[in-house]
């Protein structure tokens, strides 16, 4: 039987007017599309690993695709009261209480600590989804993946790819860039981006913590995936330059930073107006042990 996203989004918490469960479907979707790459893994009875799963948009994709006899180990480190406009563990919670429930373990905590100190579960593949760039720095990648060695068969990693396929997700990976740029100068941070790594710097962890490249993919996301308008949205609202201000001291750095965020200003003028946005290409690739 096919997988539905619409009866997916269903079952995910979201507001019961139409328009939140439309944002809700969209969102399931596209994550449907960036697991297409990874199916002929994603087998009844397989069980999976997901490394940042925040509230489960991904997790329920996992959780119906392995079906009854699957299961899925869902880890974040995100505080349960983060997220908006529900919370971590509002979303996580009313998704336990559903159908998928019974396929999905919550474990809340630091990834790396879970792959530590939990059992010696072996994972048919691990997931880490449109997650590394919540990580806190570069550094933070290469011991996860040194860590699942022992742990896990293969790894499956989609990351936003910093290019576009398209003249209007030219303004989402210049967005991308600006809040980096930003957030790379305060002590801690709670953005969407928070430490940005390419394509070629997650193939350069990987092969650094044994792993090897068995598959790669690209994904055009569809015009209705509202990614790339949330992160300009972000970059072009007055509120930023005030965190500018506040968080960068060094003339020269605030110079960079605000003429990034020009250019997505001017980028945005140039595609017709914030309407016209639509995200940036997802990179995926599937990592077998060297």
């Amino acid at each position: 039987m096919p997988v539905s996203a619409q009866d997916i989004a269903s079952l995910c918490l979201h507001a019961p007017d139409d328009r939140h469960f439309q944002v809700q479907l969209q969102s399931t979707e596209h994550r449907l599309a960036i697991l297409s790459s990874c199916l002929p893994h994603l087998v009844p009875g397989a069980k999976i690993l997901e490394l940042g799963c925040g509230q489960g948009d991904t997790t329920t994709v996992l959780a119906e695709l392995v079906g009854d006899e699957g299961h899925v180990t869902a880890v974040d480190p995100g505080s349960l009261d983060y997220g908006s406009p529900f919370t971590l563990g509002q979303a996580q919670s009313h998704l336990s209480a559903g159908r998928l429930g019974p396929r999905i373990t919550w474990k809340q905590g630091d990834p790396l600590d879970f792959l530590r100190s939990e059992s010696n579960t072996e994972y048919d593949v691990t997931v880490l989804s449109i997650c590394i760039w919540y990580f806190a720095s570069p550094s933070v990648l290469v011991p996860i993946l040194r860590a699942l060695s022992t742990r896990s068969k293969r790894i499956f990693i989609a990351e936003w790819s910093l290019s576009a396929s398209k003249m209007e997700s030219q303004p989402h990976v210049l967005a991308a860039l600006t809040q980096a740029a930003l957030e790379c100068r305060k002590p801690s941070s709670i953005s969407n981006v928070r430490t940005v790594l390419s394509p070629v710097a997650i193939e350069a962890s990987a092969k650094e913590a044994g792993w090897v490249v068995e598959s790669r993919d690209v994904v055009h996301p569809k015009d209705n995936v509202l990614d790339g308008k949330w992160e300009v949205q972000a970059v072009i609202n007055d509120g930023f330059l005030k965190q500018v201000e506040d968080s960068v001291k060094d003339e020269r750095e605030r110079g960079v930073v605000y003429a990034l965020r020009d250019s997505v200003v001017a980028s945005v003028e140039k595609v017709g107006g914030i309407g016209k946005i639509t995200s940036m290409d997802v990179w995926c690739a599937i990592f077998i042990r060297g």
